[in-house]
């Protein structure tokens, strides 16, 4: 779904100082630009885990027209939750993203590669953006609100690489997911659809989301559309060898290939079917837990979020 935005009145940013990219300077530059655009600001700097969901849910209780959320994607995801925590009936604030983490999927799936200064001025004005309302999941056993998506296997052990990577931003990332594929070994696992199994066999990995993009890099997810009311899931198998992974994803080259399956659906199950805890991420969170499976089941249209006016990924609008 699709509306115009209106005329901002009141803002509330919350940004996260402990992001790789988030220093003063880019604070007071975004500040001044949404100064000469609202009637009030107000200003949030997290201190501690859970503060941009507290903030957010305070900026709905508020009346926020717009909140503006800086940082990478897990402040995102966190400000997402305080946002849709708030209760049924709520009426929600636009959500914006400026991107100043390490993969910023977040707002590449919604502003594409737009510098975050048009960004700012687009969706404020009102000129070049949109208002959407975008799909979300629930990772059903942890009860967790999922915002780009999950990912087993290959992709979340590189998380844990990434610890260890002295960069910031997506080079972080990709150094570590070259890293991870040299010595990766495919796990036994299953993936169910909506019921029916659409893979089983050794895996490289299975995600699930939302988003194409993961890393802010890797099109994982190319056929994704943001507001269709599935989510999307795409399992590689271990006929791909899994050092081919990143190349292969940079332009969602692995689709088509043998041992790649694409499927779409509203309940999407992941599972080891050896009994091994399944290694698994979600928003470019680790998960630490002993299950052996995880399933995500489909929230639709229940974020509404300001984006680039005609963005690959959105429905079209007839």
């Amino acid at each position: 779904m699709m509306t115009t935005p209106t005329r901002c009145r009141v803002a509330h940013i919350i940004a996260n100082p402990t992001a790789g990219q988030v220093d003063s300077d880019l604070i007071a530059e975004l500040v001044g630009r949404c100064q000469a655009r609202v009637s009030k600001l107000h200003v949030f700097l997290t201190a501690d885990r859970g503060d941009a969901e507290q903030a957010a849910a305070a900026a709905v209780r508020e009346g926020a027209d717009v909140v503006i959320a800086v940082g990478g994607d897990g402040t995102v995801r966190e400000v997402v939750q305080g946002l849709l925590g708030t209760g049924e009936g709520a009426e929600l604030p636009s959500l914006l993203v400026v991107p100043a983490g390490t993969g910023n999927s977040s707002y590449l799936a919604q502003w594409g590669r737009l510098d975050w200064r048009e960004a700012v001025v687009a969706a404020l004005s009102g000129t070049g953006a949109e208002r959407r309302l975008l799909d979300l999941a629930k990772l059903v056993e942890l009860d967790q609100l999922v915002l780009l998506g999950a990912c087993s296997g290959l992709i979340a052990e590189a998380l844990t690489t990434a610890r260890s990577v002295p960069v910031t931003g997506p080079e972080r990332y990709r150094i570590a997911l070259a890293r991870t594929a040299v010595d990766f070994v495919p796990y036994a696992g299953r993936v169910l659809v909506d019921g029916l199994e659409v893979h089983s066999g050794d895996t490289v990995f299975a995600n699930v989301g939302g988003g194409r993009f993961r890393g802010g890099t890797y099109q994982v997810l190319p056929r994704s559309i943001l507001d269709d009311g599935l989510l999307d899931v795409c399992v590689v198998g271990s006929p791909v060898a899994a050092v081919d992974v990143p190349e292969l994803t940079l332009t969602g080259g692995h689709l088509g290939l043998l041992g790649v399956v694409y499927a779409r659906g509203s309940r999407i199950t992941v599972e080891r079917t050896d009994g091994v805890p399944i290694s698994f991420e979600h928003d470019g969170e680790l998960a630490t837990t002993e299950l052996t499976s995880v399933t995500l089941q489909v929230l639709p249209q229940v974020l509404p979020v300001l984006c680039r006016t005609g963005l690959a990924g959105l429905q079209s609008i007839r």
